[in-house]
């Protein structure tokens, strides 16, 4: 046991600090840091000195003079986030192409549907793009895919700038997918690494509000741009904004597992019945690694983000499609219709985040998926901008709630050393759904109408609300 008295002289203030009586253990967890002293309030990590703290009342604090006012300082974690956050933020830009979609149509002299299948490249891009992230994730670490996956974004959204044919622009709008689906796992696995157990909710609804922040504006940017400029300017713009995003990539602490479970994806040859086979079978090795009580709840979160990711695509391709052609709205008022929703889903960020940590999983997760059914079913029955638009507010809260959420129930029921790869598992499955609901979509508005395909998948919401209210397990430790 040893009692402790000691002094710390910080800028402007000085202060005695009475540690009382403890033993060697106890000091190495209560260790006090200098931010603390600042009155920076840290959360704790106790593998990483530079963010621990520890609570007020082990210490007794003496000011010995008045204190003059600090430099606002961040710590790494901050520093970490805040670069993660950015990136996420520029990430979502890529929906200025949504209010061009129309515009597309015209300028190539093909159907709208056919126009809407943009939405579709970039979500098959998305599909095939995730199992290579997960690898990547766990061989290479964080940093490596959050450099990669916006340079490849950069190049393809140059070319497609430049691009005369449909076809070819389809090719490159894939590759910015493949590019758009490491870069978001990476954002992800880096942020778990910067969290603890208890503000994994907060951390990942925090990105995915600041990339539905990117979403709410890159619409309205969009559309200003096509209406000014030409569809071929939001290429340009979101070129840009990945060439940023390499840089940020750049300052990010890489971090990998402590250890990887190797299994056989790594010498499956690329073709084949055979290599599919294999595949499975690795996936169904990696299934099995999760604790045997939580897989049915970890199936019904894939099932979950399928329907997830089938109505955000939905609404991205169809919505623009639906207002153009049944209420005569041009790309500068379908932008600010997306705009909203994004809006909508960015003032959830602390809400869900709360919602998440404090109150239980599901309490977020159930409405994310119910409420966009509601809304679904009401779509095509819109007769104005202003009933478009409550509609919209309403899908950006259940967006708000749904991807935090989500995110984090899979990474509670996942095991470490393969994480990047369920992970990856999970938006592969969903991106089956996200490719194909678009495909679906436009033979439906040009058969029928763009309002069917809304009609055409509410009741797979519903069933999704309904499995995660009976069959999920809350996740959250009490």
């Amino acid at each position: 046991m040893v009692r402790l008295r000691f002094q710390v002289n910080v800028p402007s203030s000085r202060f005695n600090v009475e540690l009382g009586t403890l033993n060697l253990e106890q000091l190495a967890q209560r260790a006090l840091t200098l931010n603390r002293l600042r009155g920076i309030k840290n959360e704790s990590c106790l593998d990483d000195p530079d963010r621990s703290i520890s609570p007020a009342k082990w210490f007794k604090v003496t000011r010995l003079n008045e204190p003059m006012p600090f430099p606002l300082t961040f710590g790494p974690t901050a520093r970490g986030l805040l670069t993660l956050y950015t990136s996420a933020f520029l990430a979502g830009m890529w929906s200025m192409m949504v209010p061009a979609i129309p515009v597309l149509a015209q300028s190539f002299g093909i159907s709208p549907g056919t126009a809407a299948q943009v939405i579709t490249a970039l979500a098959f891009g998305r599909f095939v793009g995730l199992p290579i992230s997960g690898a990547v994730l766990d061989r290479l670490g964080a940093r490596s895919a959050l450099i990669a996956g916006p340079a490849m974004a950069c190049i393809a959204a140059l070319l497609a700038a430049s691009m005369p044919w449909f076809a070819l622009l389809l090719a490159l709008i894939f590759l910015i997918g493949i590019a758009e689906s490491i870069w978001v796992i990476a954002r992800e696995v880096a942020g778990i690494d910067l969290a603890r157990l208890d503000q994994r909710g907060r951390v990942l609804s925090g990105f995915h509000g600041f990339n539905n922040l990117g979403l709410a504006l890159g619409p309205l940017a969009g559309g200003l741009l096509t209406e000014a400029v030409g569809f071929k300017a939001v290429f340009f713009a979101y070129a840009a904004c990945a060439a940023v995003s390499v840089v940020l990539g750049l300052s990010v602490r890489n971090s990998r597992p402590s250890h990887a479970v190797e299994t056989a994806s790594a010498t499956i040859p690329c073709w084949g019945p055979a290599a599919m086979a294999r595949r499975l079978r690795a996936l169904r090795d990696l299934f099995h690694q999760i604790h045997p009580d939580l897989r049915a709840t970890y199936a019904v979160v894939v099932f979950a983000t399928l329907t997830s990711f089938m109505h955000r695509v939905t609404t991205q391709s169809m919505l623009p499609l639906f207002a153009s052609s049944r209420l005569g709205l041009g790309p500068k008022e379908v932008g600010l219709l997306f705009t909203i929703s994004g809006l909508s889903v960015f003032a959830m960020i602390l809400p869900a985040g709360f919602v998440i940590d404090k109150i239980g999983r599901k309490w977020a997760t159930v409405p994310s998926t119910g409420i966009p059914a509601l809304a679904f079913l009401l779509i095509p029955f819109s007769s104005s901008f202003f009933h478009l638009a409550v509609l919209l507010s309403f899908l950006g809260i259940a967006n708000g709630l749904s991807l935090g959420s989500l995110a984090t129930s899979t990474y509670d029921v996942v095991p470490a050393n393969a994480r990047g790869r369920l992970q990856a598992a999970r938006r592969t499955i969903a991106e089956i759904g996200g490719t194909g609901a678009p495909l679906l979509g436009g033979f439906l508005a040009d058969t029928f109408n763009p309002g069917v395909p809304f009609l055409a998948y509410a009741p797979l919401l519903i069933i999704s609300a309904l499995l995660l209210a009976v069959v999920g397990r809350e996740t959250l430790e009490r």
